[in-house]
């Protein structure tokens, strides 16, 4: 007979151990202590062992008394408790009660008895453990038991629930199955209730598995279950996150026909979803319904509104909006007003932001954080930057500490009015300000430099983020992959995406599109194509605009069958082909010249669901227009209108720019005026028109058409229009009639300052007709009396050095101060220098010292200049003196103020000095840079110092200074030098990990420094390693490889080398031949030496002492 004893642990006293005994196959709670007796009656079977205190122990202790009324059966039948203990059993108790237990039967019965007490609940965890158990012995019908008890109990059943459920019926892929696992569930005897099927739901919602719980939910109500408003709120959310607004509208209507009263928050959640969608009509329509059914909108619902119509652009709707809420007592919250601020600060509207401001702290709204961070960007997006930085003292004055968020709306608005320098030192500040900066704060920078055109310092910064520990993520990644992209850098570009996979980040299409365009403007596009199954590989699903971006280098590599696959492809790839995806390829048509292939496809848009746009239209006017179709395309212009497509100025410019090239002007020329019926021309329009004009001899149609231009009411006429204009006319109609031209415009009074003379003499100067250039300057200012500016001189004296025309140059520098105009720092840097690079020092100290007598501040460029041409002519040290007195005052020093004077002290071999100097760099501010460091390590190495130079390279990587080319080679020939192969060979694969695009340099250094090691074998693989990447072997490569074969007896392959040379166009010289010499005499082939000897003296190249030094009798 068994018996199970129930005790709450308050009972016992403390000689006894409370743990779980076992009996007879049955595990108990029970009190074990071989001192103890129990008293207790029998009736048949059943035992009742009813404690009301403990017995006599040998040590008595506090009396401890707990309630442990049981009744006990042979079976493993029911336990009744007579009454609810003081200390229930937990769920930690059954599990390590399952935990002991072997037998799953007996486990499964103490579940099952448990689950009959009273005054015992089970919880998700015993549930989910006994699942398992039974899951393990494949019980599926148990725990199809178990799951019903937890649906009887209303035990919440958990993910580990489920998925424990679908590892016992065989079904693998995770919750995502729930759908086909539902199936396999009622075959096995799992009937869900509503409960089970809500939670289900929100499992696969919380999951991201949107779809899965919508099948999920179809099985339900076609069940006859009815789900919860909460579920069908959840519902609504999600697939409203994926914009599809027919899902959640059909949900709104199911939910009803099911007896459900929307509430206002499945009202709001429609709103939202609407909004978002850009569907303001219809979410007015809810808003409306929602008072018809008796359902007012609150605070939430409004703001949810108003967001939605700002979002849209709707800006007007968003403030009457508002008006109402006020007026119908519901007053805004925090979150109201965050939101109108932040709407109308992203649309620049800086005075209604401000009245919002007003109105949020009058209904006793304290500004935060937020709000404030919202105003700094309102200010920084209208250009007040100033006031913004002030807005910083408000806020902390308030109590109010900017975070890092308003820190980096500063810079963002710093750098979009390309204020560097300030968003700079705000960042050098955040961290004293108690502020770290993030990726996203790094990011800022990347994107700024990148879309600058500054590579090198987009990645400089991508380093610096690296190094100070912050982890890129995939959004810095693509901003330094931007910069490379578009400079075509592939292999650094390379590099980092190699990289990506190391760091723990997975590449996104943005990542991919981005290597496409690197790989495109590189010329690799069977590269760029191959990202496309990586893609798909790294569970990457391609999107629209990367398949346009490759269909776009298709195009450009002249391969358009393929272009055409690709765009074909988009029928299974299950993605619809956009606008952007037609204009390409029309564009793409138009420059092969299948105007009608281009034609049909542009028809075949409307039919296919993408109606065209004006964009579409401008793309395929071009097409036709340089394709000889101009007429065409008048045609299409006019046929756009009926398309519900309005032309804009880009439309006409393009056809009129058609008419222009087939020299039909007098046609152009009536557009132009068409055009004036509907649109403003703008600058490009007359660009387009005036050059073919002017070459067509209409001076005087030209000139009423920029009459007409220039006094057109509230247009501002800039220096930069009448450059373009001018550089047109110069380029298509030639000199003389552009000065024809000119003169008119000058004498007429349209243009009475140097604006029209500037683009002629900055055109010519350009061309090196700085000669010409002079003579108009010469008739415009002396004869039309136009003042020329600084400007001008300063444009004339540049051309005239360019042409080595110095006595000119100074000639138009003593005119220039005769006429009173003052030469400014650019006219004394021009002149500066070339006294320097002439020599002349005492006259460049001369001019330097007028400079200051006049002044005019020299600024960092002149100083470097005067510091670089000291040192070159050998007057290093008073280079540092004047560098020490700059320094001494408010001079801030450059690297190029220091590059110069670190090379010339190394050269000179004063290395503590230069070592002395590199330190104090950042004392003054100036952070070295790459070609500082290339400096060092170059001088130090070639002075035989190269463990320093190793050194420096190793403080340059540790300091987020990215080594270029220049670094590398500048190691590897120290250390090849001084013999340590292995070590340069070391440097040079490292070289080739970077991804930097290596040159001959590279491989020629390494070549040489093997060879000279007699590793003759690696010095070749290397050779032919080179030629594999596409870097051709110049007659340095050559020349070291022959030498150095010759050296070590290899010299018929020494002749094959020569061969080859000659044959890819090298000319052998005095190096090549007495290298070959050399090796042939050392081998004793003397016939050999002599007849090369005789080759090189009939082919015109003149031997030298070493040559006759090789020669056999001269050994």
């Amino acid at each position: 007979m068994a018996v199970l004893v129930i005790c709450s642990p308050s009972m016992c006293c403390s000689p006894v151990n409370y743990n779980y005994a076992f009996t007879q196959d049955y595990w108990l709670p029970a009190l074990v202590d071989n001192n103890a007796s129990f008293g207790g009656r029998k009736d048949g079977n059943l035992k009742f062992l009813t404690f009301c205190s403990i017995g006599n122990w040998k040590k008595p202790r506090k009396k401890k008394v707990g309630f442990c009324g049981v009744a006990m059966k042979s079976d493993r039948e029911l336990l009744v408790v007579k009454r609810k203990p003081k200390h229930a059993l937990s769920s930690e108790d059954v599990i390590a009660v399952l935990n002991s237990i072997l037998d799953p039967s007996d486990a499964f019965a103490y579940f099952k008895t448990v689950a009959e007490l009273p005054f015992v609940v089970h919880t998700t965890e015993t549930c989910n453990h006994m699942l398992e158990i039974l899951r393990i012995h494949k019980r599926v019908e148990d725990m199809a038991i178990v799951f019903q008890l937890m649906q009887k109990q209303i035990i919440r059943r958990d993910l580990n629930t489920y998925l424990t459920l679908f590892k016992g019926l065989y079904i693998r892929g995770g919750l995502r199955q729930a759908p086909l696992a539902l199936e396999r569930m009622r075959e096995a005897g799992f009937l869900l209730n509503a409960y089970s099927y809500n939670g289900l739901i929100h499992l696969l919602l919380q999951s991201g598995f949107c779809r899965e719980a919508l099948e999920v939910y179809r099985r339900m109500v076609s069940e006859g279950l009815k789900p919860s408003l909460k579920t069908y709120s959840a519902l609504m959310v999600a697939t409203g996150k994926r914009r599809d607004i027919k899902t959640v509208m059909g949900l709104l209507e199911e939910m009803e026909s099911l007896g459900l009263t929307p509430n206002i928050y499945t009202y709001t959640i429609c709103i939202r979803v609407l909004g978002r969608a850009g569907e303001i009509d219809e979410a007015y329509r809810i808003l409306n319904r929602m008072e018809d059914d008796g359902c007012g909108p609150d605070v939430i619902t409004y703001t949810v509104l108003i967001d939605a119509l700002c979002s849209a652009g709707k800006l007007n709707n968003a403030m009457e909006l508002f008006v109402k809420m006020k007026a119908s007592n519901h007053k805004p919250d925090r979150v109201t007003y965050i939101t109108l601020l932040d709407k109308f600060s992203d649309s620049g509207d800086l005075d209604t932001v401000k009245e919002f401001w007003s109105e949020m702290e009058a209904d006793g709204y304290v500004p935060d954080v937020v709000a404030f961070t919202i105003l700094v960007n309102a200010l920084c997006k209208v250009g007040n930057i100033d006031e913004a930085y002030d807005l910083l003292d408000v806020m902390r004055k308030q109590g109010v500490l900017p975070n890092l968020h308003t820190y980096n709306t500063l810079i963002c608005g710093l750098l979009r009015t390309s204020k560097l320098d300030d968003a700079v030192d705000l960042f050098n500040n955040m961290e004293s300000l108690g502020v770290e900066p993030t990726a996203y704060t790094y990011i800022l920078f990347i994107d700024y430099y990148g879309k600058s055109g500054l590579t090198d310092k987009a990645l400089e910064t991508f380093e610096m983020m690296r190094t100070r520990g912050i982890a890129p993520n995939i959004v810095a990644c693509n901003a330094s992959l931007y910069s490379l992209a578009e400079m075509g850098r592939l292999g650094e570009a390379k590099a980092i995406f190699n990289g990506l996979k190391n760091n723990g980040l997975a590449p996104d299409s943005v990542t991919y599109n981005m290597m496409m365009k690197c790989y495109s403007k590189a010329g690799k596009v069977d590269e760029a194509i191959k990202l496309l199954s990586d893609m798909s590989k790294c569970q990457c699903e391609p999107d629209v605009i990367v398949i346009n971006s490759l269909i776009n280098t298709l195009y450009k590599a002249s391969r358009m069958d393929e272009a055409w696959q690709m765009f074909c492809r988009l029928k299974d790839m299950k993605l619809a082909p956009t606008v952007v995806t037609y204009n390409t390829l029309i564009a793409g048509l138009g420059k092969e010249g299948q105007v009608q292939r281009a034609i049909e496809l542009f028809e075949s848009m409307t039919l296919n669901g993408c109606p065209p746009n004006t964009v579409t239209f401008n793309t395929l006017l071009d097409c036709l227009c340089k394709n000889d179709e101009v007429e065409l395309a008048l045609k299409m212009l006019y046929k756009m209108t009926t398309m519900n497509c309005t032309p804009d100025v880009l439309t006409f410019n393009t056809v009129i720019h058609g008419f222009i090239k087939e020299k039909q002007v007098i046609v152009a020329i009536w557009l132009f005026h068409q055009m004036k019926k509907l649109l403003t021309p703008d600058c490009v329009t007359l660009c387009t028109l005036l050059p073919g004009v002017v070459k067509n001899g209409l001076i005087d149609e030209a000139f009423k058409i920029v009459d007409e231009f220039v006094h057109r009411v509230g247009f501002n006429i800039n220096r930069p229009f009448w450059e373009d204009l001018m550089g047109g006319i110069l380029t298509q109609a030639g000199t003389e009639k552009a000065i024809l031209f000119g003169e008119r415009l000058v004498c007429n009074r349209i243009c009475q300052d140097d604006s029209v003379l500037m683009p002629i003499i900055k055109v010519l100067c350009k061309h090196s007709k700085a000669t010409v250039a002079h003579s108009v300057f010469v008739k415009f200012t002396k004869e039309l009396g136009v003042n020329p500016t600084r400007e001008a001189y300063n444009c004339l004296i540049d051309g005239f050095l360019e042409l080595q025309s110095a006595e000119m140059a100074w000639n138009l520098f003593m005119g220039m101060k005769n006429a009173g105009c003052a030469p400014d720092v650019f006219t004394y840097n021009l002149l500066l220098d070339t006294h320097g690079k002439s020599g002349k020092i005492n006259d460049l100290f001369e001019l330097y010292e007028e400079m200051l007598c006049n002044g005019c501040k020299p600024n960092t460029i002149t100083h470097n200049i005067v510091i670089a041409n000291l040192v070159k002519s050998n007057c290093l040290d008073k280079a540092l003196d004047l560098y020490y007195d700059l320094v001494s005052d408010d001079f801030s020093p450059t690297p190029c103020t220091y590059g110069p004077l670190l090379d010339g002290l190394l050269k000179s071999g004063r290395l503590e000095k230069a070592k002395e100097l590199f330190e104090e760099m950042e004392d003054y501010g100036c952070r070295p840079n790459s070609a500082i460091y290339n400096i060092l390590i170059n001088g130090y190495g070639k002075t035989g110092e190269v463990d320093t130079a190793c050194e420096l390279f190793k403080r340059m990587v540790r300091e987020g200074i990215r080594p270029d080319l220049k670094s590398y080679t500048s190691l590897v020939g120290c250390l090849c030098m001084v013999g340590r192969v292995d070590d340069a060979l070391h440097y040079f694969e490292q070289l080739k990990q970077t991804g930097l695009d290596l040159d001959s340099i590279a491989y020629n250094l390494i070549i040489d420094g093997l060879g000279r090691s007699h590793r003759m074998e690696e010095a070749l693989f290397l050779f032919g390693e080179m030629q594999k990447r596409g870097i051709k072997p110049d007659l340095y490569t050559y020349n070291s490889l022959i030498l150095n074969l010759g050296i070590v007896g290899m010299v018929e392959q020494a002749g094959k080398l020569y061969g080859e040379l000659q044959y890819i166009g090298l000319e052998p010289n005095v190096f090549t031949y007495n290298a070959l010499i050399r090796g042939y005499s050392m081998s004793g082939n003397f016939d050999l030496a002599y007849s090369v000897y005789k080759r090189m003296r009939i082919g015109g190249c003149s031997p030298n002492t070493g040559t006759f030094a090789q020669l056999p009798n001269q050994s």
